[in-house]
């Protein structure tokens, strides 16, 4: 592909040398993974800066660079733009031929339940017979075939390629999930995104936010991409999400009027029935989330055509998220639950849910991650110790933080409740603790880890699958 090409209609402010026919094989913006015939993205970012690793790119092979700051006396053309980031991905879209104008696009943000609501509705529109891809947390799917998903939505190169893959393999539509991060950080900008769906917004990612004004105004960026929206009505920050934007918006909810409300509502152990739209709908997953998560995958696929029938048959047999809610096959008088909830929201949640049809006591064990957001660690610990019957207070993802540093600031909450708690740092002994406890009818609540299989630790990651430690600690007891 010829420079002059990529660069084609886009803001740039200035290009120093010559790049008449010069031919480019790729892009990127790591410098250690530059290939001859590459262009260099000198991206800003908040630990390093791109501009410092120019030398060794072209060094690598780089044939031109992109920058905000011009460097003199380069061997190689540069193109100045204002902003590197945002280039990084107008770039993107153009290299791969603008991918997602060719499929239909759908962005999910929100605090808690952007991964089930995706999995869902990609439940949904299968059951249709079209041809799904699936971007998230726990993976990325190009129809059945699995990929490893290394953050919530890929940055902004990576996941334009994933987009030209999908195209490749003739998929229908792309379900993902759209981080605030990815929003703030033009990840995604350039997308073409056919429905946006907002879930709630609790407090979370306030070490890079700051204030949760700034989170809500990150959210409601998706809301001028896309051309309909789906919004939860009963959500404190609703109103201000939508402030401004510039898509179609329709609202579902439980508690407030709008469109698409659920009425009837059943709760039990094994899922949860409502009325929506003079339709009964049956999930197999339990909790008020539940009925949350279904009512804005149904506004999803209403928004494409899907009828509410057909959204009822296919929720009907959804199968569950692995690490939300997930019971541990094991033959015991109790029940050991994997979920992922690592906010106050998701913990309130997931432990109401339980409550819902627990016989005996909550066990709730849990931590908090490393290097992230401290002022919800006390908030955590009161939420967990106000509705669970016993805590067991351990680690999540210290990171480079000290483990007992994260226990003692969670402490503070846990200790204004009065409820009965354990304190262990390593997390498979608390949860060999927290099993040691249980008897029948009890629920003992694995919180925090859900989907991932490992831990990360100071000195490194290691291998962590809570399924299998629990069916370890089982089969010693």
């Amino acid at each position: 592909m010829l420079l002059k090409d990529l660069i084609s209609g886009l803001n740039f402010s200035k290009i120093t040398g010559d790049i008449d026919g010069l031919e480019i094989n790729g892009i990127c913006y790591n410098s250690l993974k530059v290939k001859k015939g590459d262009v260099f993205v000198a991206v800003k970012g908040f630990k390093s800066d791109g501009h410092k690793y120019i030398i060794s790119a072209i060094e690598s092979g780089a044939v031109a660079v992109v920058v905000e700051d011009e460097v003199d006396n380069l061997s190689v053309p540069q193109i100045v733009f204002d902003d590197t980031r945002s280039a990084l991905a107008r770039l993107a879209v153009k290299y791969y031929d603008n991918p997602s104008a060719k499929f239909k696009l759908i962005g999910v943000t929100g605090t808690n339940g952007k991964t089930t609501v995706t999995y869902l509705v990609k439940e949904i529109l299968e059951s249709k017979g079209y041809k799904v891809g699936l971007i998230g947390t726990n993976q990325n799917m190009v129809g059945n075939m699995i990929l490893k998903s290394d953050r919530t939505t890929p940055e902004s190169l990576e996941l334009q390629e994933l987009f030209s893959i999908m195209v490749r393999d003739g998929v229908d539509y792309v379900i993902m999930e759209v981080s605030s991060h990815s929003l703030e950080l033009n990840r995604v900008l350039g997308c073409n995104f056919r429905v946006g769906a907002f879930t709630n917004l609790t407090q979370d990612h306030l070490d890079f936010h700051i204030t949760m004004d700034n989170y809500v105004k990150a959210k409601s960026k998706l809301f001028s991409m896309c051309e309909k929206g789906v919004v939860n009505a009963d959500d404190d920050y609703t109103s201000k999400l939508t402030e401004d934007v510039t898509a179609n918006i329709e609202y579902y909810g439980v508690k407030n009027d709008c469109a698409h409300k659920a009425e009837e509502i059943v709760y039990g152990e094994k899922g949860v029935e409502f009325t929506t739209d003079g339709q009964k709908i049956i999930l197999p997953i339990p909790g008020e989330f539940s009925v949350y998560n279904a009512l804005c995958a149904i506004g999803i696929c209403r928004e494409l055509g899907i009828d509410v029938s057909d959204c009822a048959a296919a929720l009907k047999v959804a199968h569950g998220v692995k690490g939300r809610a997930e019971v541990v096959d094991i033959p015991s008088e109790y029940t050991v639950m994997i979920d992922y909830a690592h906010t106050p929201d998701g913990v309130e949640n997931i432990i109401r849910a339980v409550k819902g049809f627990c016989k005996g006591r909550i066990i709730t064990l849990f931590g908090c991650g490393g290097d992230r957001d401290k002022t919800k660690r006390p908030i955590m610990g009161e939420i967990a110790g106000n509705l669970s019957d016993i805590c067991v207070v351990t680690s999540d993802n210290p990171r480079t933080e000290n483990p007992t540093s994260i226990i003692e600031d969670i402490i503070v909450g846990v200790e204004r409740t009065g409820v009965e708690y354990e304190v262990v740092e390593n997390r498979k002994k608390a949860i060999e603790c927290a099993m040691s406890m249980a008897k029948k009818g009890d629920v003992v609540l694995l919180l925090g880890k859900g989907h991932e299989t490992y831990q990360i630790l100071n000195d490194g990651i290691i291998d962590f699958d809570e399924r299998m430690i629990v069916k370890e600690v089982f089969s010693k007891m």
